[in-house]
């Protein structure tokens, strides 16, 4: 007797449940959400799961919208990575069977203990990597390297020539071949006869020319 009366009793306790939760309205839930440190930042896609239906779960767009079917007094939890979790209750005995919020999600930053790798399994294999690793070179031995002439001569032959120095280059080849065609005529030996020749019509000619003599002057005595 007393087992059927437990039955019993359980029996109306779940139905009273049953029916308690039937009876709850249907709420249309509606919401942004954003950055609590700035309200004109939305985060975007955000997970949202209905704790008292964990069957719900939902996603926000990429401007922090969403809107779903909830039943009044439900938990909903939003959570997104980077971010502390908020919990929304929603409110019963809803007039117009609409709720419409904003949920403010507050950054997170989570310290983490430091890891560090170590790629030598002792310390003598890293010690005989330490004294065998070959150090960069500092700026001054850079710079001292570009300005060589050996890389100067190899930038040469694989960089091609802008438009002033390709003009440069060619004033210069043009200045060498007018250079070339102005001859020394000393170095012909057909021009030494003419030089001889006109050095002994020189000679001739002065030759040739008068000379004017002077006459003493007469004094008349008394």
């Amino acid at each position: 007797m007393k087992k059927l009366i437990g039955i019993i009793f359980l029996s109306v306790l779940t139905i009273t449940a049953f029916a308690q939760k039937q009876e709850k309205s249907l709420v249309q839930f509606t919401g942004i959400i954003h950055n609590a440190d700035s309200v004109r930042v939305a985060v975007p896609y955000v997970s949202i799961v209905n704790l008292t239906n964990k069957t719900q779960a939902y996603l926000s767009n990429y401007q922090g919208f969403f809107s779903f079917v909830v039943h009044e007094q439900d938990t909903i939890r939003f959570s997104s990575v980077g971010y502390a979790p908020v919990t929304v209750v929603i409110p019963a005995n809803l007039p117009a069977k609409s709720y419409l919020t904003q949920v403010s999600l507050k950054p997170q930053i989570v310290n983490l203990p430091v890891f560090r790798v170590f790629p030598w399994a002792t310390t003598e294999e890293f010690t005989k990597e330490f004294i065998s690793m070959k150090l960069a070179d500092d700026d001054l031995a850079i710079a001292e390297k570009n300005i060589s002439r050996s890389s100067i001569l190899r930038l040469e032959r694989t960089l091609r020539r802008d438009g002033p120095e390709i003009g440069s280059f060619q004033d210069f080849h043009n200045d060498v071949l007018n250079s070339h065609s102005i001859t020394n005529p000393l170095l012909n030996p057909f021009n030494w006869g003419s030089l001889i020749k006109e050095i002994s019509d020189g000679d001739k000619a002065r030759s040739s020319t008068p000379s004017i003599t002077s006459s003493p002057t007469s004094t008349i005595g008394n």
